[in-house]
């Protein structure tokens, strides 16, 4: 079920026009500029939401992900790139992840001389310390060594695992840990949690991680949960949906997941889905985002698994614990460019960011997988149906299998 070959008859449980229209903002009275800003958000979803509704009368199995012009888009970002990345000059494993993970989901291969160079080009973006730059000869940052990490997961051949060097990685690590179990995301650089969930997935994925080198890492974790049940950054922050997933992912993998609040994160993630559009918030009063659907509803397929094995709750059948549906429908006809690629909101620009974590979002509403439960549902046409994500690493299942099985054939790497 996990093949984009493999497409399941389309859902039917689309919102209509009216029962959408009626989850408008109310601000009683009282405008501010967020309440602007919302309903302005909510307006241009609107257009689109009933401009949909008047074609599907005619014409069944709409919307359709636009794959010929997405993949064009991307495949042109391997080659060239526009003079606007320019200021991602040290993001530069990034774009070749976000491309690359798009690609993937997408069903896309790559031919074996793109493996070869892009393999050849995050080998330059690695340092004698074994940690990864934002690009050649740049300093070693946790950042793009998860996004290099990732890549060569995807590539999944041997010469893309042989560039990994494990013995100096574990070495550059360990100078990143704090003694209160955090890590700062280079030597001598600030602490988030980004920085505790690069670390642990590139540790686990690559088979050196060990206790001591994660030593108190979960009670650090823990003190980033908030009031509100997301995780903030660091202790005392405000929760925000991508330091939400990374605390919580990192505590999946170290098997620490039920020391957290889990209630309070479930309630607090279910509440992020916007009424209206059905996208995800990444804050209390922000607005919607695309990227959101992964940072916040990859949240989901992680709480199912944790949740099935507590008695005490009872998971539906066949859907996550947020409306699947309305994400779907958020993103498949408010956040396609038509030039190809995926956005933020109506309005905004397309980018490789957003393409990767908004089709990220969608392969997980459209694979709905735990320890007992194995269904694939897909909103609109059935070719819509993408390859199924990883819910913690956020590369392609076989990819992420095919890696840590090659990796675990070795020996564990310890300080």
């Amino acid at each position: 079920m996990s093949s984009a070959d493999d497409p399941s008859p389309p859902l039917d449980k689309r919102r209509n026009f009216h029962s959408i229209s009626r989850q408008k903002f109310d601000e009683e009275g009282h405008p501010t500029n967020s309440s602007i800003e919302q309903i302005n958000v909510e307006d241009s979803c609107l257009r689109l939401f009933e401009i949909f509704e008047a074609h599907n009368e005619e014409i069944d199995n709409l919307p359709v992900l636009n794959r010929h012009r997405t993949v064009r888009f991307l495949s042109q970002g391997l080659e060239h790139l526009a003079g606007g990345y320019d200021c991602l000059d040290a993001s530069r494993p990034w774009l070749v992840y976000w491309i690359l993970h798009s690609l993937e989901l997408l069903g896309e291969t790559l031919t074996d001389q793109q493996k070869h160079d892009i393999t050849q080009f995050l080998a330059k973006c690695q340092n004698p310390d074994g940690g990864f730059g934002g690009g050649p000869e740049q300093i070693s940052h946790l950042a793009p060594t998860y996004a290099a990490v990732n890549s060569l997961a995807i590539i999944g051949t041997q010469e893309a695992y042989e560039v990994v060097n494990r013995k100096s990685l574990v070495s550059w690590m360990d100078k990143l840990r704090c003694p209160d179990g955090s890590f700062t995301m280079h030597e001598g650089g600030e602490i988030d949690i980004r920085g505790v969930y690069c670390a642990l997935s590139v540790a686990n994925m690559l088979n050196i991680y060990t206790s001591e080198l994660f030593h108190r890492t979960d009670e650090w974790l823990l003190r980033c949960q908030t009031y509100e049940g997301g995780f903030g950054g660091t202790p005392g922050m405000e929760a925000h949906g991508g330091y939400t997933f990374c605390g919580f992912a990192a505590l999946m993998l170290m098997g620490k997941e039920k020391l957290c609040d889990i209630d309070g994160l479930l309630s607090w993630a279910a509440n992020r889905q916007m009424k209206l559009e059905g996208g995800f918030q990444g804050r209390t009063n922000k607005l919607v985002d695309g990227c959101y659907s992964f940072w916040q509803g990859g949240l989901f397929p992680l709480l199912a698994v944790s949740l099935e094995q507590d008695s005490s709750y009872s998971l539906p059948p066949s859907d996550w614990l947020f409306s699947s549906q309305g994400l779907q429908e958020y993103l498949l006809i408010c956040c396609q460019d038509v030039r190809g690629g995926l956005i933020d909101k109506p309005g905004k620009n397309r980018d490789f960011y957003h393409t990767c974590y908004t089709l990220s979002g969608l392969s997980l509403c459209q694979h709905y997988r735990t320890r007992t439960r194995d269904k694939t549902e897909c909103f609109g046409d059935p070719s819509n149906l993408l390859v199924e994500t990883h819910p913690v690493y956020n590369v392609s299942i076989e990819a992420a299998n095919a890696a840590t099985k090659y990796f675990n054939s070795l020996p564990t790497v310890k300080l």
